[in-house]
């Protein structure tokens, strides 16, 4: 596994793109292709089950490093990663040679062992192991497996290496696809291309439009003027749920999610549009919770994400549908390059003909100039809908983030300020400061916890709220301190869902912090009460379970 653990020691010592791809090019022109296959599948995150918990690996950690378990806690926190942390403390004493495809079946071998033999084997696996090469085993054996690269980096460098056009290869990649079940030969360079009828398109997604200060709530007319004549575009709403493809082919209907998960079995009332929608046909769009017309909360959608089973009754209650805003295959043929205004003509004659409650088209917005367009934004909360669209007409389907002619437009955050409570180390290159923190707001005179934030800081920023929280320190909960309730912060957050599983009853979706208000005293910070007015009718009309 050394040629692996060369690669990702280079890819993890650089942040400029060309390098990394160069580094991804070298390896993908000499490694064996069991190996390859393995190192693309662990970069576009497809990982071998873990085959053993956590507490299993610290408590094995610490007998191998013969040191106390609170001893090897307090070090993993110190460093913020675990398999960092035992690659610290492992000692080689026999090494084990072994390519990363059979590193990779050690583990995935351990599943049906009792846990004495796993406990042996991995404990084996860290005395035959030393510097990047146990870092690399440590990642597999803990599924945390993220090495600095991205996937649009990552089929760069397989592109150069391979010769395989980059978009061609981001659409072999797509789909469930394993190790186990393809080999590199039949996966990148497509000898078996047509066999897989499940296989999803990459995702097009836009760019932000920001205003001077990099942020929506910033933009305004004068940031859609460099888009130029209005009539060269299309407007729609931005949905509020989960972007998807909808697939018919060979008689069977394949529903995907934009994190390329198979979700077909979690919304049974979408299969119904295999027989409604004709055989060859893909779309884009959205999966809603809709009803009487409308669409619901996102919250209400939430309680039917990571469920394994629908009952009758989450069903009825919140019924999904999906909203098409494009089509990327028509008749089995994929019209990705043909522009939008032809797609989005065949599109609505597919959903026309249809005629399916479970299959609904995203409509176009009627604007003749940019102020008509922020007017339509202006009301998008109301809606329950995120913001806004814009789309030139002139566009062809393309794979990945595209700046010039998809643009998402979102409505303002809500925000709030809050008090910080309390905070706990990050991870990473962030685990010797305290930067995740929890906020809290007046109710009855006590703070009460109502979001935790990670994000939001500039770099001097974090700096000094980590010296604050060392030095201000009331109680230690393990890595987490309590702080004296000094600081405020503005939140921003996207949406409010009552919540049984917080304490303030509510949850916020997309928490992160604005700004520091050091203009303000903790006392002059909100309450509870201010953050339910703020979730107006939604509050009182949805429930969590």
């Amino acid at each position: 596994m050394n040629r692996e653990a060369q690669l990702f020691d280079a890819l993890d010592a650089t942040t400029a793109t060309n390098a990394k791809v160069d580094a991804l090019v070298a390896y993908f022109r000499e490694a064996a292709d069991a190996d390859k296959l393995w190192v693309i599948a662990l970069l576009s995150g497809r990982r071998p089950k873990r085959p053993v918990t956590s507490t299993q690996l610290r408590q094995w950690a610490a007998e191998v490093s013969g040191i106390p378990d609170w001893l090897f806690e307090a070090s993993y926190h110190v460093v913020g990663d675990f398999a960092e942390t035992v690659t610290h403390i492992a000692k080689l004493e026999q090494r084990m040679e072994r390519s990363l495809a059979e590193w990779v079946r050690y583990v995935e071998d351990l599943k049906d062992l009792p846990e004495v033999e796993k406990a042996a084997r991995v404990k084996a696996a860290w005395a035959g192991l030393e510097g990047m090469e146990l870092f690399v085993f440590n990642k597999i054996i803990t599924g945390g497996f993220r090495i600095g690269v991205s996937q649009k980096v990552m089929v760069k460098g397989l592109s150069k290496a391979t010769g395989v056009d980059e978009d061609t290869l981001a659409h072999r990649l797509m789909g469930d696809w394993s190790p186990h079940h393809t080999t590199f030969h039949d996966l990148v360079l497509g000898a078996n291309e047509g066999d897989d009828h499940s296989r999803p398109y990459p995702f097009y997604l836009a760019y932000g439009i920001e205003g001077p200060e990099g942020t929506a709530a910033g933009a305004g007319v004068q940031d859609l003027l460099p888009l130029g004549d209005p009539r060269e575009w299309q407007a729609e709403h931005k949905w509020d749920g989960i972007r998807g493809q909808l697939i018919v082919r060979g008689g069977q209907h394949y529903v995907w999610s934009r994190g390329e998960e198979l979700v077909t079995d979690k919304y049974p009332e979408l299969e119904a549009l295999r027989k409604a929608l004709p055989d060859g046909t893909v779309l884009d769009g959205e999966l809603l919770a809709w009803k009487d017309g409308a669409p619901l909360p996102f919250a209400e959608l939430q309680k039917r994400i990571g469920r394994k089973s629908v009952g009758r009754k989450l069903l009825a209650d919140v019924p999904v549908v999906f909203m098409a805003y494009d089509l990327m295959e028509h008749a089995g043929v994929d019209i990705r390059h043909r522009p939008l205004t032809e797609r989005r003509e065949l599109l609505e004659r597919i959903v026309a003909d249809a005629q399916h409650p479970m299959l609904t088209l995203s409509p176009t917005l009627s604007f003749t100039t940019w102020e008509d367009i922020v007017a339509h934004r202006e009301h998008a909360r109301t809606a329950s809908i995120e913001g806004l669209m814009l789309k030139r007409l002139s566009s062809t389907y393309e794979v990945g983030r595209r700046r010039g002619d998809w643009w998402k437009w979102k409505v303002d955050p809500l925000s709030i300020d809050a008090v910080l409570t309390f905070s706990m180390q990050g991870h990473g290159r962030r685990a010797d400061l305290y930067t995740d923190h929890t906020f809290g707001l007046w109710h009855e005179g006590q703070l009460v916890t109502f979001a935790k934030a990670y994000s939001g800081l500039t770099d001097a920023e974090m700096l000094e709220v980590d010296a604050f929280v060392k030095k201000n320190t009331l109680e230690r909960f393990g890595p987490v301190r309590q702080v004296k309730a000094e600081l405020v912060f503005e939140i921003a957050f996207e949406g409010i869902s009552p919540s049984t599983r917080h304490k303030s009853g509510v949850a916020v979706r997309f928490p992160r912090i604005a700004r520091w208000r050091k203009d303000k005293k903790p006392q002059d910070a909100d309450t509870l009460e201010s953050l339910k007015r703020l979730a107006g009718a939604t509050l009182s009309s949805t429930t969590e379970p």
